[in-house]
């Protein structure tokens, strides 16, 4: 088994963690704003949310994040039993890392300015389950592994198309469906976005099929791309013709089956090109601006939403906008000076943490 380094995985989770800390910074709103009108605006958009039945590239992030953490999952558990750590022991700390994910997540959302709040629709609230549950069916066969997938999938289209809740009885319309009802009871609220706490159980397939690659890659395999590429292209025809043929339409805000499959073929394809150019073809200069942020995901991720969201950007912005006012900067220029200056300082931190060794783990 090999066991070196995958420093793909390490460029794309510090990909993802990039383009999450520049969204907190507020980039993309400002850039989708200031394009309106242009030809640009398209390319801005792409870079928020489809607000229902679509697919954007940004509706890959959290996918892409909840993957790469299957596959990260699969290289710790070898390493762990390589020193002979019992099951037992590794499921102690697996359920400890779902446990802290849960209470990170939820925290995220609990502290707000009316109040405290009850939510469970964090990423890393749903990464605890999704996580856990890749964990417990990790020593599975792999065909057995894909059947569990693909009943995830059928439970999440019986769920949606055949439960029949007053009020809550039309599959794939916003604020009526199975999963506004589920979160009525978890929560006693809506989100007013679309989001559901349910969204948990299809991405557990991201997960689980992250560890799966994440098995192929340290294998003595030759045809890994070959599989990563044959599992991309089943994943993408699937997901678009479910939407395509009107079957299931591609929603990520309630993780439709075709939205599952088709951003889970995206997820494939992007680890076999970064796998193909850093591992095999050995392109590893200029990675360590994303390897530094992606080194410390969670504290990074943690940081930004709840201090940067809460406090960091605003006293940033105070600071920025009020030096470059007095010398009559352009407020185009002022937003994105301010914007870049709080990701540097973010980057800045991990940079330090980075030089110290200092890696915040679950």
């Amino acid at each position: 088994m090999l066991s070196k380094r995958l420093l793909s995985l390490d460029f794309l989770r510090g990909f993802i963690m990039v383009l999450l800390a520049l969204e907190s910074a507020g980039l993309y709103s400002i850039m989708s704003h200031a394009s309106e009108g242009t030809w640009f605006h398209y390319i801005a958009m792409e870079f928020h949310h489809h607000p229902w039945n679509g697919l954007r590239f940004w509706d890959l992030i959290q996918p892409g994040f909840m993957f790469m953490a299957g596959v990260a999952m699969a290289y710790s558990i070898n390493r762990q039993r390589k020193e002979g750590i019992p099951w037992s022991a590794s499921f102690k700390k697996a359920l400890r890392r779902s446990g802290w994910l849960f209470f990170w997540g939820v925290l995220d959302y609990a502290v707000r300015k009316t109040g405290l709040s009850f939510e469970l629709w964090d990423v890393l609230t749903q990464l605890s389950f999704t996580m856990l549950v890749a964990f417990l069916i990790f020593d599975f066969s792999v065909r057995t592994q894909i059947l569990i997938c693909a009943g995830i999938l059928l439970l999440t289209e019986v769920l949606y198309r055949f439960t029949n809740v007053p009020g809550f009885d039309q599959p794939f319309t916003d604020q009526h469906n199975f999963g506004n009802y589920i979160d009525l009871l978890l929560m006693n609220k809506i989100n007013s976005g679309g989001w559901v706490a349910i969204n948990c159980i299809p991405t557990a397939v991201h997960t689980i099929a992250g560890a799966l690659v994440g098995k192929l890659l340290q294998s003595d395999r030759t045809d890994k791309i070959k599989m990563l590429l044959m599992w991309s292209g089943i994943c993408l025809v699937a997901g678009f013709a479910l939407d395509w043929l009107h079957i299931t339409p591609i929603i990520k805000r309630i993780a439709t089956s075709s939205f599952t499959l088709a951003s889970l073929g995206w997820c494939l394809l992007g680890l076999a090109f970064c796998y193909w150019w850093i591992d095999i073809k050995d392109h590893k200069k200029n990675l360590l601006f994303f390897t530094v942020i992606g080194m410390n995901s969670i504290f990074i991720y943690l940081f930004f939403e709840i201090v940067g969201h809460r406090w960091f950007n605003d006293y940033v912005g105070a600071v920025t906008n009020g030096l470059m006012s007095m010398a009559h900067f352009p407020q185009l220029l002022m937003d994105l000076i301010t914007c870049l200056t709080i990701f540097a300082l973010e980057w800045g931190m991990c940079y330090f943490l980075y030089k110290k060794k200092i890696f915040f783990r679950l």
